[in-house]
């Protein structure tokens, strides 16, 4: 499941817009967050964190921020 959940992430980082991808104010950026929560912490838990990752993403906000 957690190849899976992964895949379609990586799916969404290589059809995304770009001006969607250049406007992260994140480092790392949502997509790769979301990657990085499911292997640390699993898929459930991950999936939890990576939206509430993107529930924070406002602009001008941002910074570092790893699971």
């Amino acid at each position: 499941m957690r190849a899976v959940v992964i895949g379609i992430v990586r799916f969404y980082q290589r059809v995304a817009p770009v001006r969607i991808r250049r406007n992260c104010r994140f480092e790392p950026s949502c997509s790769t967050y979301m990657i990085l929560a499911v292997q640390k912490y699993g898929v459930l838990t991950g999936i939890r964190q990576g939206i509430g990752r993107l529930i924070r993403c406002r602009a001008p906000h941002g910074g570092v921020d790893y699971p």
